[in-house]
């Protein structure tokens, strides 16, 4: 008798619904009938991109009351059922629903960030939960989020749904996991056994509000070029997948000081790769990071996001100084560049008609 082979786990994205999916009512915080119903900026694109990364999409919402005089189950129903079959036409569906209908008086065991709706999932489904996120727009989502030990996304209520993506890059010299949020606040988690070379990511991180987490193995017992080179394109490419069809971003985005050193950064999210790097260095390396894949960095970056790039560092002395001024620099194109722009809404930022 054969042995039956194990499941993967499964990458899973648990997604609040009312604030996080479809707009929730102020006031009433309560989506009545079919004609309130309202699905969010991005939520159509951030779903497909979700599946196409290979989660599974598990609604998890608490609905208080639902089933009372005050919320009746068939307006609920109506709801749930026309904002299903407007994400099935675009070939969204979701793998499982959780609904909590209990009031927060009731003091029940399954309303978010209580876990008890999931309790039976997540002892049946095999979660990888290093990789799974929970995207909602609440401290209890946040809550939810920690108390079963998975990654959280926020969004503002009612704003546009987070542009993230993430990305694994295996080659027989480098493995490299990148993951960005381009709504994020900055925070990050690098480690590419470069310390001066994080140190710069860090940088980039901080500085352009995108969240980052970038693990690298690479063969630096031989020489740190493929690394670096491996992480530009990996970091391109994550970045590129988050920004998806580039709708409503102000596309370019800057000088910036640091005491000796002025760099100027010009960026373009145009589709078209292209880098132009202007800086000099008389040190070999900064740190253990050597300045000549400094360039290649970018260029990797450049090649792989499908961006036109263009670096210059117009005067300075001290060489650490010019290359966290580089990175600072690109952090502050980008984050104008990716930025929506609430004028611009749905549309792309070209008369081609596609980035």
């Amino acid at each position: 008798m054969k042995k039956q082979q194990k499941k993967s786990p499964m990458k899973v994205a648990f997604l609040d619904r009312d604030g996080t999916l479809i707009f929730e009512p102020p006031v009433t915080e309560q989506v009545n009938g079919p004609e309130q119903l309202r699905i969010l900026p991005g939520v159509v694109e951030g779903l497909k991109k979700l599946i196409a990364e290979g989660f599974a999409l598990v609604m998890v919402t608490n609905q208080d009351g639902l089933g009372s005089r005050s919320y009746p189950q068939k307006n609920f129903d109506a709801v749930q059922g026309a904002l299903f079959k407007r994400l099935k036409k675009e070939g969204v569906q979701f793998y499982r629903i959780f609904i909590c209908p209990h009031f927060p008086k009731e003091k029940c065991a399954c309303r978010k960030p209580k876990v008890g709706l999931l309790k039976g999932f997540l002892k049946k489904a095999s979660v990888d939960r290093g990789a799974s996120i929970v995207v909602g727009d609440h401290d209890s989502d946040e809550e939810f989020a920690k108390n079963i030990g998975i990654r959280f996304y926020r969004m503002e209520t009612n704003g546009a749904f987070p542009r993230f993506a993430s990305l694994k890059r295996e080659t027989k010299e480098t493995a490299i996991l990148a993951e960005c949020n381009l709504d994020g606040t900055g925070a990050f988690s690098i480690s590419t056994g470069l310390r001066f070379f994080d140190h710069m990511l860090e940088q980039f991180s901080k500085h352009s509000l995108i969240d980052l987490r970038i693990k690298a193995k690479g063969d630096l017992d031989i020489d740190d070029h493929h690394t670096i080179e491996d992480v530009g394109l990996a970091l391109g490419e994550t970045l590129k997948n988050a920004l998806g069809e580039r709708r409503g971003i102000k596309r370019y985005g800057f000088l910036l000081p640091m005491d000796d050193v002025l760099v100027e950064c010009a960026v373009d999210l145009g589709g078209r790769p292209y880098l132009a790097f202007n800086a000099s260095f008389k040190r070999e390396k900064v740190g253990d990071l050597p300045t000549e894949m400094v360039e290649h960095f970018f260029r990797s970056v450049a090649e792989t996001l499908k961006a036109n790039i263009h670096i210059n560092v117009k005067y300075g002395t001290n060489e650490h100084h010019k290359i966290e001024a580089i990175f600072k620099a690109f952090a502050k194109a980008m984050k104008d560049a990716v930025a929506l722009d609430p004028r611009r809404k749905n549309e792309l930022p070209t008369t081609k008609g596609v980035l």
